[in-house]
């Protein structure tokens, strides 16, 4: 069993970690920047080492510095939680050329599935359903031109490094195409320090349906059913349930196949998740594999019983998985609503601010992942997710009910948050009746503002 863990990223997820370890039994060092010195982590933490200023690049996006402090803490493992170095196969490597075991895929693994053209063809070699598109990144415009008059539009253009929606463009024809593929390219090279792109057929009104998967070192690998996590705008999750409200037991066990298939055909070790678009008719394609834990998990924890942090911790220790894929169940309904430092009147411009009161939600079937506390100033250098509160109940509606009491009850005040629009999509009867697709947050965005200035007239 790992001893001591260094946890290298911040806000709820270091939280989440933390707590994890404790119950384990493993001692915590959180790697914090100057401007995460006040951070709930920090405060929970068995130690704590600061690892530079605030400037991600200089703090946990640096290699050396967080090597460092595990290193220098007697740690013998690295936790990277999501976002900044986890899917990062050069620190994964660092990591095992040091002696500390990174909580995460192989570098190797990490280095495939990072790459979006290597990724797709291997699982599609694995016999992975994917989106039709270019073979391997594009050499030029024209290229993109012969293999959207191929697939027929409209087409995506998108990085074939990175995620998070930069870099993405939808062309509708020709013209449109031609327009987009040098700006694509800048803002890929921006992004990522890569402007390679690749091009795949864009599917209209689709779902955003993922597999959860767990694998330890022994062979043995399970799924944990899907999460559905449709309702996003630009690329940018704001709610994520399971299980999905499209998904019926039979299409259920054909994607988690599928996703077994995929990872087993490259040796995946460790917690993972498959991705896929769903159309209108229940036909699903891979579109990437995210190598580390999700923002969304607790939505699989709350209706598997399985902690995913927990198992994270014991597979990178060299334990087997014991869990069995006849005892996963999707016992409830769970849904996910992300709390973020924005303004939704203001196209979710970022807000700044001290948390003068914070009372999060609470009563049956409520969870609560966040790192704030009354007094925090959430720091302006970082991503704005301030809570993820999660509701479960025996039903959708349930879940959705006792998601709108939470939204209701959770006090911020001091700084501009995401729940009121949360909460018009939670009352939705287009979202209630799960008949929502990746581009309907943006419709419903539209709506809600012009009621809102509607009323103030």
């Amino acid at each position: 069993m790992l001893k001591k863990v260094l946890v290298a990223n911040r806000g709820e997820i270091a939280v989440r970690i933390v707590r994890a370890c404790q119950e384990l039994g493993i001692k915590t060092v959180v790697a914090f920047s100057e401007a995460d010195r006040d951070s709930l982590a920090v405060r929970l933490a068995d130690e704590a080492v600061c690892i530079g200023p605030p400037p991600p690049a200089r703090s946990y996006l640096s290699p050396p510095a967080l090597i460092s402090a595990a290193i220098i803490t007697g740690c013998d493992g690295v936790h990277p939680g999501y976002g900044f170095l986890s899917e990062n196969p050069y620190f994964a490597e660092m990591c095992t050329d040091c002696k500390l075991q990174f909580i995460g895929p192989t570098a190797e693994t990490m280095r495939l599935m990072g790459d979006k053209v290597l990724g797709r063809q291997t699982m599609r070699a694995a016999g992975v359903p994917t989106v039709p598109g270019s073979e391997g990144e594009l050499k030029s415009a024209e290229e993109a031109l012969e293999i959207a008059r191929q697939i027929g539009y409209p087409v995506l253009l998108k990085p074939s490094a990175g995620g998070g929606g930069r870099g993405m463009r939808v062309a509708n024809d020709e013209n449109e195409l031609v327009r987009a593929f040098p700006m694509a390219r800048a803002e890929a090279e921006a992004a990522f320090g890569r402007g390679d792109l690749l091009l795949e057929k864009y599917l209209v009104k689709v779902r955003h349906v993922e597999i959860q998967v767990l694998a330890d070192s022994h062979g043995h690998a399970i799924h944990l059913g899907e999460r559905d996590c449709s309702a996003q705008r630009r690329h940018q999750k704001i709610l994520e349930e399971a299980p999905s409200p499209v998904v019926g037991p039979e299409l259920r066990e054909r994607m988690g196949r599928d996703a077994l298939r995929g990872i087993n055909s490259i040796g995946y070790v460790n917690a993972g998740t498959l991705e896929f678009l769903m159309d209108q008719a229940g036909n699903y394609y891979f579109i990437e594999m995210n190598t580390r834990i999700q923002v969304e998990h607790p939505v699989t924890e709350q209706v598997t019983g399985v902690d995913l942090v927990r198992w994270q911790l014991l597979i990178a220790s060299g334990e087997r998985l014991t869990l069995q894929q006849k005892e996963i169940r999707m016992a409830r309904h769970a849904v996910e609503c992300r709390i973020n430092a924005e303004d939704p009147e203001r196209d979710f411009l970022p807000a700044a601010g001290e948390v003068e009161f914070y009372l999060p939600p609470g009563g049956l079937g409520v969870r609560v992942d966040s790192h704030l506390y009354a007094g925090y100033t959430p720091p302006r250098n970082y991503d704005s997710l301030l809570a993820k509160i999660i509701t479960f109940g025996e039903s959708r509606d349930d879940a959705l009910n006792r998601m709108r009491r939470a939204l209701h009850e959770c006090i911020i005040t001091g700084i501009k948050t995401t729940i009121p629009f949360q909460l018009a999509l939670i009352d939705d009867p287009t979202f209630r009746a799960a008949q929502h697709h990746t581009g309907y947050v943006a419709e419903l965005l539209h709506k809600w503002k012009d009621e809102r200035a509607a009323a103030l007239v």
